[in-house]
């Protein structure tokens, strides 16, 4: 997905959802209830937000050492300035909401919560293109090293948001320190790639 035009329609598609969230989160601090608002639209302490962040980071840290660990570093793919912009400033905005968002099971007790939380967490990873790959020759696996530990790394991305979302630290269950942590690893993921080469103008 690297057409300009459609990174460009997804970026906007995902700030005004940001505005969206943020109009009920105002709502929610006015002391007004929001019917069939956004999930999680509700104020986080500075706390949360710099544990989600600092989670985050580390784990995209221990991404990087794996892959110079295991010779698989060079291996990137190459990012577009448009899908760099869209990683950062809207993806996580979409994700978070679908996935820590709307796709939790929390009427049934912490148990089936955390079951669905695993079985999100492992969709959340499969959907990113790298145990596959889908362009003008069809669809095709890519099962490599790469591809699994990349994939491996996505999973406990997904499940450190989930519990930036539901951990004490987060009384209100805000999706604000999910959206926070998931946009400071995709910022390290785009300077990783620029300081590696691998961050490119156009396609």
């Amino acid at each position: 997905m690297q057409s300009p035009l459609v990174l460009l329609a997804l970026t906007l598609a995902g700030l005004y959802c940001a505005k969206l969230w943020r109009d009920d989160l105002r709502t929610a601090q006015a002391g007004r209830t929001v019917r069939g608002g956004f999930p999680g639209a509700t104020p986080a302490p500075p706390r949360a937000v710099w544990l989600a962040v600092t989670g985050a980071l580390v784990l995209l840290a221990l991404e990087t050492a794996g892959e110079l660990a295991l010779g698989i570093a060079a291996e990137q793919t190459r990012m577009t300035l448009a899908f760099a912009a869209y990683s950062v400033l809207a993806a996580p905005i979409i994700e978070e909401v679908i996935f820590r968002g709307w796709l939790v099971l929390d009427r049934h007790g912490n148990a089936v919560r955390w079951a669905g939380i695993v079985v999100a967490s492992v969709l959340f990873a499969l959907l990113h293109p790298f145990l596959w790959a889908w362009d003008d020759a069809g669809f095709r696996l890519t099962l490599t090293l790469k591809g699994w530990f990349s994939t491996t790394l996505l999973f406990l991305s997904s499940l450190w948001f989930y519990t930036a979302r539901f951990a004490s630290w987060n009384p209100s269950r805000s999706l604000l320190p999910c959206f926070a942590a998931h946009a400071a690893k995709n910022l390290g993921v785009v300077a990783i790639k620029a300081v590696s080469g691998h961050l490119a103008l156009t396609g």
